[in-house]
């Protein structure tokens, strides 16, 4: 399992609806909406200053 880092939302790598590769290692999202806000700014949420885990962007 991976957890979306937009959203927190913990998700199944084989399911993921979009991933991205930054700095040689593959991020996983549960919709389109998470992978383009994390394409647009990747360092905001791999140091997990966003994302509150309500899923709001998708679910």
């Amino acid at each position: 399992m991976a957890q979306d880092p937009v959203c927190k939302m913990t998700i199944d790598e084989n399911k993921a609806a979009a991933t991205s590769a930054y700095k040689g290692k593959t991020y996983y999202f549960c919709a389109k909406i998470c992978k383009e806000r994390f394409d647009k700014e990747p360092e905001k949420y791999i140091k997990g200053s966003e994302g509150s885990g309500c899923h709001s962007c998708c679910c």
